[in-house]
């Protein structure tokens, strides 16, 4: 009888393991996984739901994230790609985490919340948060991986929100809203943000990209929206984390809280004869170009318009278009 017993026991207590992990009835591999905190997915955390995706995979894999924060500093690995990670809703759907460069010594690069190392890799409708106080810098995004794509998702944080790591990586932002302080997008990826609102909420840069000299696009912004909170009115564009830095406004809106030299040289002349900065075809009280820095390039309409083509933005690191990045 107790032999009986036991060995129910065990089946049951397989059924149950197997009914939450990565195989379907058939043996093969989920494609759709359900990530929900109270218990009622496949899994509770993301950490656990990426144990369940086979590594280097040749087809899609959904994670469908409830509402809910999700407290977890959290590193997308390597081997995995082509997955979709979808929150539910983007306000309710928190990836949440508070660590910052001066606990132990920790240094910028390791105080992310969230770190993409894979490549082919979508985000949608999720929100990415450093939550820490503003006591240094805390990167709530921190990418290596190529091919990554964030539509309709909201980056918080103060200095440093979204590093943009690892020279020749392909980033594109859709619909995305992204804070911060000083230099809270930063890196030498080349990336391009279409249609996102970028909050500036004290005086200080938007950017500082890092762009290497053999690389013709860094930052895109095409159409965006440059807002601030009520006491801000002295916000650069950018200025040049290293001497070769590009990033180009087209066709944004500027609220009066840009300055208007727009551009800074990060306390270094040499850097004007390197950076590679330009605006074309912004509006607001913010874009007058009358007073920007001599070393800003205008664009002319010519130039302009191949910020529109993803060819010309991606042509040093690969072609890239937009239909491969959102399917």
């Amino acid at each position: 009888m107790k032999r009986e017993v036991l060995i129910r026991f065990w089946l049951l207590l397989l059924c149950l393991i197997c009914a939450g992990s990565a195989w379907s009835a058939d043996g093969k591999w989920k494609d759709t996984l359900v990530v929900d905190g109270s218990g009622n997915g496949d899994y509770r955390t993301l950490t656990e739901a990426m144990e369940g995706i086979r590594a280097f995979m040749d087809y899609r894999v959904t994670v469908l994230v409830r509402n809910g924060v999700y407290r977890e500093k959290l590193v997308v690995p390597s081997w995995l790609q082509n997955v979709d990670f979808v929150g539910e809703d983007a306000e309710k759907t928190v990836i949440s985490f508070d660590d910052h460069a001066n606990i132990r010594r920790m240094g910028t690069f390791r105080t992310y919340t969230l770190k993409v190392e894979g490549n082919g890799i979508t985000f949608r409708n999720l929100t990415i948060e450093n939550n820490a106080p503003p006591l240094g810098q805390a990167v709530a995004l921190h990418t290596e991986g190529d091919r990554l794509v964030f539509v309709g998702c909201r980056f918080l944080g103060n200095q440093d929100t979204v590093y943009t790591g690892a020279a020749g990586t392909r980033l594109y932002f859709k619909n995305c809203y992204i804070e911060g302080t000083t230099d809270f997008i930063f890196g030498p990826a080349t990336a391009l943000f279409e249609d996102c609102v970028i909050h500036s909420k004290r005086n200080s840069y938007i950017t500082a990209a890092s762009t290497p000299p053999g690389v013709e696009v860094g930052y895109v912004f095409l159409n965006c929206r440059l807002t601030a909170a009520p006491d801000v009115d002295k916000v650069y564009l950018g200025r040049p984390w290293r001497p070769y830095a590009a990033t180009v406004f087209v066709g944004c809106e500027m609220g009066a809280h840009i300055c208007p030299a727009g551009w800074d040289n990060w306390r270094n002349a040499d850097n004007e004869r390197t950076a590679r900065y330009g605006e074309y075809g912004n509006r607001g009280p913010g874009a007058d170009t009358s007073r920007r820095v001599g070393w800003v390039k205008i664009l002319t309409k010519e130039e302009a318009v191949k910020y529109a083509d993803w060819n010309h933005i991606f042509s040093q690191c690969r072609t890239w278009t937009p239909s491969e990045a959102q399917k």
